[in-house]
């Protein structure tokens, strides 16, 4: 098999299906799609390079006469085996020049690298049908926000953030919560994982020690390790943490930071009691640790609203709190508040200047005026009733199986325990080339083990979706179990 070059087949002059094939075949020769692969579909490779649909039908059809791609019945075309291989061995043999710039540092976003697989059953993805979402509404309230500030495009926000915004959501704090903030501890970030990246560059250093949960959310790990600091797991149970290992490591490794997820824990679901955050801040304060509180799922519960934040029972500033608001607003808004105060705020303050300059004015308005409408509010209620009703659904489908799991009081996910005999690689392997993707619990675990744990999203598709997916899912895994799938 060789690696076709646009100058070869066509001297020179390069057809739209042509560059169809050559862009397939590029990304599979750099890695973007591996053996077994699933590539766009066919409409969505159309969309991507903004060509007709039977443009990409034909190049497609070509890839698959050349041996480069497979069709499967109802799933779409996938990278044929040992052709990733001879692609790459051939592209680099083939190309005429190598670029000498390379770089001695891998970073790594391994939950990116399962999103970017385009799968039907989209069950890794911690985020809202946008079906779900009033998207009219907020089309109305963009063209409003136009009208109100027409130079919004035309100016930077501050590095902290809109000044209106901070101080609307100063107040909101202090009016849901208690908490009492001023608008100069309020920093707009885009979204959290942004706010994450801000404190990990401005509190710690190479080689100081974080405490981290154990599972948590992954790109968090992704981020502390790229800081290069020594993680240290703290277990995260239905009642919450083991008090006395944190004590002790607080005591003897004396880190920095404690990264916590506390409130319908990504991925467990599990939320910290009242008690333990009264608790945890003492330590905080005896230890001079920092807390940093990540509070993502804290508006999406089914039952009772959950407790009140880390951040409420501070009173030495050893705690940062990160509200983000993407899940459940407007997740293209990308819009997160990390709340600190002034003895942290003036050291991540810098980092964000040196990062963006701040935070894009236009979404920030777009949503403030969309927030604090009386009409989202109620929606936020809504929204709660058909998530619920998802997680519902996904856990009635699995009660056949043998799977473990402890059903949420909110939040967008699943956390599973699979049976010993089922490779959780395998599964995932095959899962993807038949266009279902989850979450493995191993990319979860700051010591990179739980190797029979999954996460599953139930939020992002819809009911008929999450049947369907289900179903393969489970079909799947039984083939794994009895080896017909390695």
């Amino acid at each position: 098999m060789e690696l076709t070059t646009l100058e070869d087949k066509h001297q020179g002059k390069r057809t739209l299906q042509q560059s169809v094939y050559d862009t397939i075949l590029e990304g599979i020769a750099q890695g973007e799609w591996k053996e077994t692969d699933r590539i766009p579909s066919v409409r969505a490779m159309a969309e991507r390079l903004n060509v007709h649909r039977l443009t990409v039908l034909k190049a497609y059809q070509q890839l698959l006469e050349d041996g480069i791609v497979e069709v499967k019945y109802k799933s779409g075309y996938f990278v044929a085996p040992k052709a990733p291989a001879t692609l790459q061995e051939n592209y680099i043999s083939s190309r005429p020049w190598e670029y000498q710039a390379k770089s001695i540092y891998v970073n790594r976003s391994r939950l990116s690298d399962i999103h970017r697989h385009q799968v039907d059953y989209q069950m890794s993805e911690a985020l809202i049908d946008p079906a779900l979402l009033p998207n009219a509404f907020l089309s109305n309230h963009v063209k409003q926000v136009f009208d109100m500030y027409p130079k919004v495009l035309s100016t930077y926000s501050s590095v902290s953030g809109d000044l209106e915004l901070r101080e609307e959501m100063a107040w909101y704090f202090m009016d849901k919560q208690g908490i009492s903030v001023h608008p100069e501890e309020l920093l707009i970030t885009t979204g959290s994982q942004q706010a994450i990246d801000l404190i990990s560059r401005s509190l710690v250093k190479s080689g100081d020690s974080v405490l981290i949960e154990r599972p948590t959310y992954s790109p968090a790990i992704d981020v502390f390790v790229q800081q290069n600091v020594k993680l240290l797991p703290i277990e995260i149970m239905p009642e919450g943490y083991d008090l006395e290992q944190i004590e002790c490591l607080m005591r003897t490794e004396k880190p920095k930071l404690f990264y916590m997820n506390p409130t319908f824990q990504n991925p467990t679901g599990y939320t910290v009691p009242t008690n333990q955050r009264k608790a945890l801040v003492e330590l905080a304060e005896r230890y001079q640790c920092i807390l940093v509180e990540d509070e993502v799922y804290h508006d999406i519960y089914f039952g009772d609203p959950p407790p009140l934040p880390f951040f409420y029972y501070d009173t030495e500033g050893y705690v940062i709190h990160i509200r983000s608001f993407s899940k459940y607003v407007a997740p293209g808004l990308r819009i997160s508040v990390l709340a600190a105060r002034p003895e942290l705020m003036n050291v991540i303050l810098p980092t964000k200047a040196l990062s963006d300059n701040g935070t894009p004015l236009l979404t920030q308005k777009i949503f403030q005026h969309y927030f604090f409408s009386s009409r989202l509010q109620e929606h936020v209620a809504k929204l709660r009733i058909a998530l619920e009703l998802r997680k519902d659904k996904m856990e009635k489908l699995l009660e056949p199986t043998e799977w473990q799991w402890n059903s949420p009081g909110g939040g967008l996910n699943l956390w599973i325990q699979l049976p010993e005999n089922i490779n959780v690689d395998a599964l995932l392997r095959q899962c993807l080339a038949e266009s279902v993707a989850f979450v493995p619990g191993r990319i979860c675990d700051p010591l990179d083990q739980m190797d029979s744990w999954i996460r599953l999203s139930y939020s992002y598709i819809s009911e008929v979706q999450l049947e369907e997916g289900i179903h393969r899912l489970v079909e799947i895994s039984e083939q794994v179990k009895q080896g017909s799938l390695v």
